[in-house]
């Protein structure tokens, strides 16, 4: 289906005659990110309204993009339809409005803004599309895929208006099942399900990716040049994806932000998915699979709150753990960017211990130590020790950042030996934080107080795009920053590399070398002359500053 305006419009967002004021336009946002050799022949026709295979949709004009909101690539996940693989969505006659978001998939309450109510809705596998104003064919397109721990969040949460205007790309946002509903492991399961059971939401990630490759040139977007990107379980479900034989095809390029890779084994998933079945008190039914489709969704997700359950590997499609594909070289090789912010777990501890307004103790330091780390905790300890820090929630923090750091540092060489690597840290540690933080922080002395000793967990996307629903107030050079940042994304989705002109050359991540891109906003003085600038710059400090030497030391 082809597709173009009905009229034509010049007018820009607010924040880029802002970025234009200033200066910052660089060339390659005009022609570094233009449509891929030999295209397909789709275009754009002289309306709004989208053929799909399953029906017409119509979008919405804003102002200097399209959208189309709420598409459905799956049947309603409900009723019958609980715990299965998705299934195709009921064809449509007519033109269907695509201009209201679809339900988000049902989670529990969050501290994110719209999440103060539990969501119950299981008809929730729906899809956005941004694509930008008068797009020529053929553009590159970004599939995102939101992060919240695979228990909460939405594909709305994710506005890419800014990344579609700067870049010309095409985004993608999807909802997928979540918790108990999208990774139930149940051996009585097994007969259902061609690709084995669990992993819904991964299955969930996957069709809408298929939608994309059937569909996404009737909206201006080239199948053969897709992008799978996620943040946090976003990013590790990106590195399952890399991993899965079923997902293979559907992607040219991949970007892990704030991710690993690593799915537990099959019988720890049936493990949590057996307390979870006794915690919602389907444990001594005589059909058991009847009794958790006869559950309302609320009672399952206030199970869900006493015994989680998260994904595993496991059947066709998840055949191996990421982490072990990922060592062999028995993945999906395609170019991959992949990085993390400077104080990963400073949000992890805040959220546990500060948010609730009980800072962490000495005795609890000691007590999480020896949990997560084991035979190797007096070490831990010996390395990180109380009388460093100012408080026991920066030690854990500290030592928390640099276990992580040295775990990303391993996937980042284990990538490198197969594909192009692109390997960044975010640390932009004066950045602002989201609106729930900083409202969190106003309300509670302990938490206005906590030092999160750097950019956190989440504190880079606001750079590449509004997330739940907040422009951040940046200043002049992290404005900058913004703009690079969506620069080398757009360039790689574009190209995959992340490097050209107008910005600082981004190498291939080498384990000999250990450079990644430090991505960070000058310190422009007010009074000054000089013009807003982006200081990122590549770096060999990431292992210093992490501490990783000791971290290798320790035994495997």
């Amino acid at each position: 289906m082809i597709r173009t305006k009905s009229s034509s419009r010049t007018a820009i967002t607010l924040a880029a005659v802002g970025v234009l004021g200033l200066g910052l336009l660089s060339p390659v946002a005009a022609d570094a990110l233009g449509s891929s050799a030999d295209p397909p022949a789709a275009a754009r026709t002289s309306s709004l309204v989208v053929r799909t295979d399953a029906g017409k949709v119509r979008g919405e004009s804003r102002t200097g993009y399209d959208e189309w909101l709420g598409i459905p690539y799956a049947a309603d996940a409900s009723g019958r339809n609980r715990w299965k693989s998705p299934q195709p969505v009921a064809k449509w006659s007519g033109v269907r409005n695509a201009t209201a978001f679809g339900n988000r998939c049902a989670q529990n309450t969050g501290w994110d803004p719209g999440y103060e109510k539990t969501i119950t809705s299981e008809d929730c596998l729906a899809l956005n599309v941004y694509a930008p104003d008068n797009a020529k064919a053929g553009v590159p397109v970004v599939v995102w895929i939101h992060g919240g721990g695979n228990t909460g969040g939405a594909g709305q949460d994710t506005n890419p208006r800014r990344f579609v205007q700067q870049t010309g790309a095409i985004v993608v946002t999807v909802n997928y099942r979540l918790g108990a509903l999208g990774f139930l492991n149940l051996p009585q399961l097994q007969a259902e399900s061609g690709n084995g059971p669990g992993n819904y939401g991964l299955l969930d990630q996957q069709a809408a990716l298929r939608w994309v490759h059937s569909n996404i040139a009737g909206f201006g977007g080239d199948p053969r040049n897709v992008t799978v990107s996620g943040q946090s379980a976003g990013a590790t479900a990106v590195c399952d994806h890399l991993a899965s034989p079923t997902a293979k095809g559907l992607f040219t390029r991949a970007v892990i932000a704030s991710g690993g890779c690593n799915l537990q084994t099959a019988a720890a998933g049936q493990t949590q998915s057996a307390t979870f079945v006794n915690a919602v008190g389907c444990s001594e039914a005589s059909d058991i699979l009847a009794c958790l489709r006869a559950k309302p969704a609320a009672d399952l997700l206030a199970a869900q709150k006493k015994a989680g359950v998260s994904p595993s590997a496991g059947g066709s499609a998840f055949p191996v753990n990421p982490a072990t594909a990922v060592r062999t070289g028995n993945f999906t090789r395609v170019p991959v960017m992949i990085g993390q912010t400077d104080s990963e777990r400073g949000l992890s501890t805040f959220q546990n211990y500060d948010y609730l307004g009980t800072p962490m103790t000495a005795a609890q330091y000691e007590q999480q130590v020896r949990s997560a780390y084991g035979a190797d905790a007096d070490k831990v300890l010996a390395e990180y020790p109380l009388s460093a820090y100012a408080t026991p929630g920066e030690a854990w923090t500290a030592a928390q950042n640099g276990s992580t750091s040295y775990t990303r540092q391993q996937l980042f060489t284990s990538l490198s030996r197969w594909v192009p690597t692109y390997a960044y840290e975010f640390a932009e540690s004066d950045t602002p934080h989201f609106t729930s933080i900083h409202l969190i922080q106003q309300k509670s002395a302990a938490a206005r107080d906590f030092a999160f000793g750097g950019a956190i967990h989440v504190d880079d996307l606001g750079y590449l795009w509004d997330y739940l629903g907040q422009t951040l107030p940046y200043d002049d050079d992290q404005l900058e920053l913004s703009h690079q940042m969506i620069a080398y994304w757009g360039r790689f989705a574009a190209e995959g590399t992340p490097s050209g002109a107008g910005t600082p050359t981004w190498p291939k991540y080498s384990a000999a070398t250990g450079r990644l891109m430090s991505l960070k906003a000058c310190d422009t003085a007010p009074s000054s002359n000089r013009a807003p600038a982006a200081c990122s710059e590549v770096s060999d400090g990431f292992a210093a500053e992490h501490n990783l030497d000791f971290w290798a030391s320790l035994p495997d």
